[in-house]
């Protein structure tokens, strides 16, 4: 593609996120103000909007969230749970958990059928704890050990259709203007640690990817069968 060509890909991904932005209900724009007003940074909007849809198609019933405050990506995985099954936050940072909690709180009240728990731990300490192939769906964000982690658990935790999804593959959510994966400059620990789980991903003869131009980026996985 020329350069032309790119430009016109910028303004669809620019048309893209507005239009899920004109979509966004209230609640979601207050809780996404709120959350990066405390300092965590939320996925894009058209992101939010694309989980929300992947957990209602694939009729999950058991999510987990692995993130760092990641309120708008936890609200919109329990949209597509729609009332029914049994959601799970990871998250390290003692903040990252309250704002999650207050979360979860608001939503208890919607939706009774809701199995909503909230862990305050690193994934390496707490994924080994959970009975394998017991997961429809892994969403991670947040700060960069939670990359790895996952992928070195996930395979075992997912069911045989299930799907780990990694949010934010270009790095941009937290410090945009180092470039992202997209800078080979940018040596900060996300950025690193996603360029490695590619190369890992492009290897691993059990598992199939997809890098895909999503919000700020998107990377599927699920077990070849």
């Amino acid at each position: 593609m020329d350069k032309t060509s790119y430009s016109n890909h910028a303004k669809g991904w620019e048309f893209a996120e507005e239009s899920a932005l004109n979509s966004e209900s209230d609640t979601l724009t207050a809780f996404r103000t709120q959350a990066e007003s405390a300092g965590s940074p939320q996925c894009s909007v058209a992101q939010g909007s694309f989980l929300r849809f992947l957990a209602g198609r694939t009729d999950a019933a058991s999510i987990i969230l692995l993130g760092t405050g990641s309120v708008i990506e936890a609200l919109r995985l329990m949209e597509g749970l729609q009332g029914q099954g049994q959601f799970t936050a990871v998250d390290s940072s003692p903040e990252g958990a309250s704002l999650i909690r207050k979360t979860f709180h608001e939503e208890e009240k919607k939706n009774s059928g809701l199995r909503l728990r909230v862990v305050n731990t690193p994934a390496r300490t707490y994924f080994p704890r959970l009975n394998p192939a017991d997961y429809d769906l892994i969403v991670v964000s947040g700060e960069s050990r939670n990359y790895q982690d996952a992928l070195d658990h996930a395979p075992r935790l997912l069911k045989e259709d299930g799907q780990l999804v990694f949010t934010d593959a270009f790095d941009l959510d937290e410090d945009p203007d180092q470039g992202g994966l997209m800078n080979p400059a940018n040596r900060s620990d996300k950025a690193v640690s996603l360029r490695s789980i590619l190369d890992t991903l492009s290897q691993d003869d059990g598992l199939e990817s997809c890098l895909v131009p999503v919000g700020n980026g998107m990377i599927f996985v699920a077990k070849n069968r």
